[in-house]
């Protein structure tokens, strides 16, 4: 646990600019991890002083010099403290997250958005699918982030947010409604396609759980906060994406395609099927292990992602 002089910090700090300074600092020095919506201790510091404050994102650069009372310092100070001894993601603590630019709640049902799938959504998978989608399947939804992007970028298409945890789906329900979707985007339960019998998409999006054993291992504490359902597949990452192989094409439309992240275990995936043309697609903002198949190459490799499930 950090060790604080709260007296001296209290005193000497005057401006929101000071604590903001104090905290990167103090985030440095505990070799605090960030990877859960912020990659760096400013921006970190900056979301939980301005939940703190109860200020607004867009708010000036002028509030920073602009001093605090008492009160709000010490408030700071716990705020800051409870991120470094607990190790909790900040999006945790102020129960949101952003993704594509949109606000979601978030607690430790489900995980902190951050696929760079939302890149693709704000091009509107632009070269990956030929016309704009009509029937979306966000597979494995968390949140919803990736369901509710879409509805946002293609307005007249219909999206079923799939999740097997209730608690997941719950929070992604919340998030529907807040964003006022509830007409257009629909939170389903289902251990992948078991509920979806007879349903068909032009896109099916999947975010699924798919970290192997060693690197769950080796996570950093604030990982550990996130429901481990939401991350770990088997020994290699890949139990689910091998299912969703072998049962995509059979929910996919004529033209259809499958949008799958499989992040750092694409190299288990490369490995195990090496005759498929897996389309990597690249990342303007960084990122990796998202690739790309139609339902014509699911159903020509079928036989292998067959295999692969037995």
């Amino acid at each position: 646990m950090l060790e604080v002089n709260v007296k001296e910090v209290i005193d000497d700090l005057k401006t929101v600019h000071d604590f903001l300074r104090w905290a990167v600092s103090r985030f440095n020095e505990a070799e605090v991890f960030f990877g859960h919506g912020t990659d760096n201790a400013w921006d970190e510091a900056v979301a939980l002083t301005l939940f703190t404050l109860y200020l607004p994102n867009d708010i000036g650069d002028g509030v920073l010099h602009t001093r605090l009372t008492k009160t709000e310092k010490q408030q700071l100070i716990d705020i800051y403290l409870r991120r470094i001894d607990e190790r909790i993601p900040a999006s945790y603590i102020t129960n949101l997250a952003y993704f594509n630019g949109l606000p979601f709640y978030v607690d430790e049902r489900v995980l902190v958005p951050r696929s760079p799938i939302g890149e693709l959504i704000e091009r509107q998978f632009l070269g990956l699918v030929e016309q704009p989608p009509q029937r979306i399947l966000d597979l494995c939804t968390g949140s919803g982030c990736i369901a509710i992007a879409c509805a946002h970028q293609f307005f007249d298409s219909e999206v079923d947010a799939v999740d097997l945890s209730p608690d997941a789906l719950d929070v992604a329900a919340m998030n529907i409604h807040n964003h006022e979707l509830d007409d257009r985007v629909h939170a389903i339960q289902s251990d992948l396609f078991s509920s979806l019998s007879g349903q068909k998409y032009d896109l099916i999006v999947t975010n699924p759980p798919y970290v192997d054993r060693e690197d769950i291992d080796d996570m950093p504490e604030e990982f550990h906060h996130e429901p481990e359902m939401g991350l770990g597949s088997g020994d290699d990452g890949l139990d689910l994406t091998r299912k969703i192989l072998s049962q995509a094409a059979a929910h996919l439309n004529d033209g259809g395609v499958l949008i799958c992240e499989v992040g750092n275990s694409m190299v288990h995936l490369i490995e195990q099927f090496p005759s498929v043309d897996f389309h990597w697609i690249e990342f303007e903002r960084g990122g990796l292990g998202v690739f790309q198949l139609t339902k014509q190459q699911l159903v020509h490799y079928q036989p292998l992602f067959d295999e692969a499930v037995k």
